[in-house]
């Protein structure tokens, strides 16, 4: 497989599976943000402590999991959660999602195939995006958040269902 198809791969499979299942691709951008976050502060512990147990391992794949596990497991639980005009706009924070999943996999990527998709004009087209698409991505990710909160309705009844 070329580097160039395992990188748009690596970017159009979450995008698809989140737009089959109906998943609220913001909640799992957010996810893999948090997968981001422990990687980073939490991956190191966790790498040695699977290396002082099980040292056959890869510490590459131990990150992996690290990473993903927050998108995974939200987007198992968020399962058709997104329906109607609503599963239209999820494309964008989707294809942000598997974007910033892109970006932060490939680097886990075993070192030969991690140079070789690096060395990609895609990658390197991307690596100059990364900071305007996440970006958005992010911003678009909380306003579709922000458009799903609960809907007051004026001229409700009181508490006891008497006018006040």
């Amino acid at each position: 497989m070329s580097p160039d198809l395992l990188f748009i791969l690596l970017i159009a499979v979450p995008v698809v599976v989140l737009m089959l299942l109906r998943v609220n691709a913001a909640l799992v951008f957010l996810s893999a943000c948090l997968g981001a976050v422990l990687l980073k502060y939490v991956g190191p512990d966790i790498a040695d402590f699977m290396d002082m147990f099980l040292p056959a391992v890869n510490v590459n794949y131990v990150n992996m999991g690290v990473l993903l596990l927050p998108p995974v497991l939200t987007t198992v639980f968020m399962i058709k959660t997104v329906n109607g005009m609503k599963l239209a706009f999820n494309l964008l924070p989707a294809a942000g999602t598997g974007f910033l999943l892109a970006l932060l996999l490939v680097p886990l990527l075993s070192d030969t195939l991690a140079g070789e998709v690096q060395a990609t004009d895609v990658w390197h087209t991307m690596e100059q995006l990364q900071s305007l698409v996440i970006g958005l991505s992010a911003l678009v990710c909380l306003f579709f958040l922000w458009l799903q909160r609960p809907k007051h309705h004026k001229g409700k009844l009181g508490k006891h269902g008497k006018h006040h």
